[in-house]
């Protein structure tokens, strides 16, 4: 069992920015593809960006060049550094593993953009 604790939302002005953070049991951090989704009010979970073990990234369409995902093994922690954040970024933002096709989910964290 993988246990993720996700941190860093808020409320943040349009053009703000703000970083998540996921922290993440067990011992084998650096093996995990590691991935942060949202999901709005009366839509489906969506990925936001992914970061491979080797640390190989892809993004959504609707978040490259505002959003950069990174990893810290050292600390067993996953970020999202998310820049010149728009309105339609609000959502719950959850953090998730994935270890050989299991998945695995943080509690989220809400990311409010609104002036």
């Amino acid at each position: 069992q993988v246990q993720l604790v996700e941190s860093g939302g808020g409320l943040v002005q349009p053009g703000g920015s703000l970083r998540l953070s996921c922290a993440a049991s067990g011992s084998i951090f650096s093996k995990y593809v590691m991935g942060w989704y949202r999901q709005a009010p009366g839509k489906q979970r969506e990925l936001v960006a992914r970061i491979t073990s080797g640390g190989s990234t892809n993004y959504a369409d609707a978040v490259k060049g505002r959003f950069t995902i990174s990893r810290d093994n050292a600390k067993n922690t996953v970020y999202l550094h998310m820049n010149s954040l728009k309105p339609e970024d609000t959502a719950v933002y959850y953090c998730n593993a994935d270890i050989a096709s299991l998945l695995f989910w943080g509690q989220g964290t809400q990311v409010t953009v609104s002036s």
